[in-house]
């Protein structure tokens, strides 16, 4: 769409509308926010603007790669604090708190300084989600991996922890109804075939009852992935907040009920801050990669956050350069670049929608604007998108959830 025609996004004021809605071309190429990346750009990460479909998928792309590189990077620096003696949960707990209290005073500095978040809050509504993402990701998720890993060799853990990848993707083509095509199959075959490579350590998996609760650990993080989707047009900060102080103090809790030894100040402090991170500011990507490019996608980008562990781990710790690492990039690569060059279009519906996020005034925003309605772009504000039947390229965006023949 041509952005010098009398757009609000344009010249700061609102087009006036023709009978109550605003004209919209129908050979529309640039989708979704305008500037998308900009407009979601809450951590401070700074990617130059694209336009249409390749803005969408290149923000949701970055945001979902950065997630699993800072992951990625916190399992080595986790496993260095894990050989000082620190309890397993313990550590959870505080690199779960580490992550919602430095958020949370990332948000106070922002406030300080005049310099407020524009994106949308958490409305009651969101509870009911918000109280399942804990539930599954923060609770259950963690404490099944816990009892898991006392059963199961640490061979074969590494090998069933790729399987909260595939029941994201699972859950999200199945019971959510993403698009999915060969090339997406394709390139997410190839990425979960990476992540098995590079966990192989040879030997038998055999499957007991520790390999069970390791698979309902991921099958949890799964339908946490998915139902995180449900919020993803709400502040990502105000999520990883919420759910970083709710599962640390659940994990803490229960590792001090259990009787373990507290670490030093020292220990506490960087755990924090591997915390803050790996987990908070990951998650906010990872929440901002589910908004512009769906639960499969996001997790399919997600699932290379091992081969950034293992760069990392030959780095700081000095492990070796192996053909199975290759190998695991290799596929890796392949399988992002298949979803890179995915190309999506077809003639699809958009129904009436009444809701809530951070947006530009794009080819999906063409409302009028009331007095109480904050000036300035981007901007957060309840609005109301009118039926709307069209084709371009693309996503399983915000505004791009609809199902699939």
């Amino acid at each position: 769409m041509d952005r010098n025609e009398n757009s609000p996004g344009n010249t700061g004021e609102h087009a006036e509308a023709e009978n109550g809605q605003f004209p919209i071309k129908m050979h529309i190429f640039g989708v979704g926010d305008h500037d998308a990346v900009r407009a979601s750009c809450y951590a401070g990460f700074i990617v130059p603007p694209m336009q249409g479909q390749t803005e969408i998928l290149w923000s949701g792309a970055v945001f979902a790669l950065l997630s699993a590189l800072l992951f990625g990077a916190s399992t080595p620096f986790a496993k260095l604090l894990l050989g000082e003696g620190i309890d397993p949960q313990l550590l959870a707990g505080v690199l779960y708190l580490g992550s919602g209290f430095g958020l949370a005073g990332a948000i106070l500095l922002r406030r300080g300084f005049g310099n407020p978040s524009s994106e949308a809050s958490l409305h009651p509504a969101d509870l009911l989600w918000l109280l399942l993402v804990i539930v599954s990701g923060g609770v259950a998720g963690p404490l099944l991996l816990m009892f898991g890993l006392q059963q199961t060799p640490a061979s074969t853990a590494a090998l069933l922890l790729n399987l909260e990848g595939l029941a994201t993707m699972l859950i999200a083509w199945f019971v959510f109804r993403e698009n999915v095509d060969r090339r997406i199959l394709a390139g997410a075959a190839a990425i979960v075939a990476g992540a098995l490579v590079l966990s192989w350590r040879g030997g038998p998996t055999p499957v007991g009852w520790g390999s069970l609760l390791i698979a309902g650990a991921c099958l949890c993080w799964g339908i946490d992935n998915n139902v995180t989707r449900k919020l993803s047009s709400a502040d990502p900060v105000q999520i990883a907040v919420v759910k970083g102080v709710a599962a640390g103090a659940v994990n803490l809790a229960m590792a001090i009920y259990r009787g373990v030894a507290v670490p030093s100040e020292t220990v506490v402090a960087i755990a924090g801050l591997i915390g803050f991170l790996g987990y908070g500011v990951s998650l906010v990507l990872f929440v901002l990669a589910l908004r512009h490019v769906g639960s499969a996608r996001t997790a399919a980008y997600f699932s290379t956050a091992p081969i950034f562990g293992a760069a990392l781990a030959i780095l700081m710790l000095g492990e070796p350069v192996t053909l199975q690492l290759c190998l695991a990039a290799v596929l890796m690569f392949c399988g992002v670049y298949l979803h890179l060059s995915e190309h999506h279009e077809h003639r699809h519906v958009h129904e009436p929608l009444d809701h809530e996020h951070l947006h530009f005034h794009d080819a999906h925003h063409r409302h009028a604007h009331g007095p109480n309605d904050p000036p300035g772009e981007p901007h957060s504000h309840r609005h109301k998108h009118a039926p709307l039947v069209h084709s371009h390229p693309h996503f399983p965006d915000l505004h791009h959830r609809h199902r699939h023949r």
